[in-house]
């Protein structure tokens, strides 16, 4: 009787496991969200890769990545991405083609996961390098005046 039980509650453990998969395909991010922080605008290419698993029971396939703004470009992998498999999906964030100031930017990521989209954002404050080394300088000057 106890083996009976026993083999009863390991088989109601695998399937509980098994139940928590996701059917199909699906994409998990490690990292939805990418913090630049401070960045000079006129100081080149800001380039962040956001890792995920397919942690679904089918291939995953990206359809397409649409960005907020012509200054992102992104590239993903254009192959089925297996159950248990990682792939990078690859944002270059270009300060010098947007106005300066915080940004707040957002990649739609197309799939056939479960989910059918799923967001990913970039994020920082591109600051114009002439301007904020004047600032500096004027507040300077005015410490050491008073």
């Amino acid at each position: 009787m106890k083996r009976v039980l026993l083999i009863l509650s390991a088989c109601l453990l695998f399937a509980a496991a098994e139940a928590r998969k996701p059917e199909g395909a699906h994409l998990a991010l490690e990292h939805p969200t990418h913090d630049f922080g401070d960045v000079p605008r006129k100081g080149g290419d800001l380039v962040h890769e956001f890792r995920f698993t397919n942690d679904g029971t089918a291939p995953l396939v990206i359809l397409r990545a649409m960005t907020s703004c012509s200054c992102l470009k992104t590239s993903y992998p254009k192959r089925p991405v297996a159950p248990g498999d990682s792939g990078v999906i690859r944002v270059v964030y270009e300060p010098h083609k947007s106005e300066p100031g915080i940004f707040n930017k957002v990649i739609q990521i197309y799939s056939n996961s479960a989910d059918g989209r799923d967001i990913i954002t970039v994020q920082g404050n591109s600051i114009d390098g002439e301007r904020s080394g004047k600032a500096k300088e004027r507040r300077n000057r005015t410490k050491t005046e008073h």
